[in-house]
């Protein structure tokens, strides 16, 4: 399979046609629509994938509303004043996972958050002006000025926030291999990654489709995803 349309159309005769597929596309979201959004927005998306990670998507998703709760709605200024040992009274609380390194996390990531909107005017703005062909120098940078923001977890938070980006899936690394690419199972390193941004970005000149679609076709292509 070299051409992306070979990958398109074996994703359309497993999920029962275009339109089928299309239905499965992620939003999208515009630099306009990621400017607006609140930084608390971009914050509690942080948290929630961080504490999602090696955790039940569920229970996380029906704990919420006590997260929210807990963590002041993620208002990054009201959480930048709480002295040490409020955040260390997490670990003891109920209505959110009692976990310290995950706690701790959200601690450094409002900063994280508050110095990118000192700088850009909003978490958004930043998110919005980085140029979707290098997401993996965007991934670095979240990595390394985030806080357990590294690998899957920077994807999926990307991916929630409606940044355009491809997720790299069990089911997209294995077509991503099946298309020639010398890539670990579970990529990490900057070749392998490279390799899939690379990947991804011929895609997007091919089809002129936005990256989060192609990497949902790809996904759809193969696996047990059958309807």
């Amino acid at each position: 399979m070299k051409k992306f349309t070979q990958i398109q159309e074996r994703a359309e005769q497993r999920k029962g046609g275009a339109t089928a597929l299309e239905k499965l596309l992620p939003q999208v979201a515009t630099k306009k629509k990621l400017a607006a959004r609140s930084d608390d927005r971009y914050l509690a998306m942080m948290t929630k994938c961080i504490n999602q990670a090696g955790f039940s998507w569920k229970v996380i998703e029906n704990k919420w509303p006590e997260f929210e709760e807990a963590f002041f709605g993620f208002d990054p200024f009201k959480l930048e004043l709480l002295p040490p040992e409020q955040w260390e009274a997490y670990t003891s609380d109920r209505r959110v996972v009692r976990n310290w390194q995950k706690i701790k996390a959200l601690q450094e990531n409002v900063f994280f958050i508050q110095e990118t909107a000192r700088e850009f005017g909003s978490f958004g703005n930043f998110l919005g002006r980085w140029p979707e062909s290098d997401q993996i120098g965007l991934m670095a940078h979240l990595k390394q000025h985030g806080s357990r923001l590294g690998g899957q977890s920077s994807m999926w938070f990307l991916r929630r926030a409606g940044k355009d980006c491809f997720v790299l899936t069990r089911d997209v690394v294995l077509t991503l291999k099946s298309v020639g690419l010398d890539i670990a199972e579970q990529p990490s390193s900057k070749r392998d990654l490279k390799k899939a941004q690379d990947q991804f970005n011929v895609w997007h000149e091919e089809t002129g489709l936005p990256y989060s679609h192609l990497s949902r076709i790809v996904a759809c292509s193969v696996g047990e995803n059958y309807l």
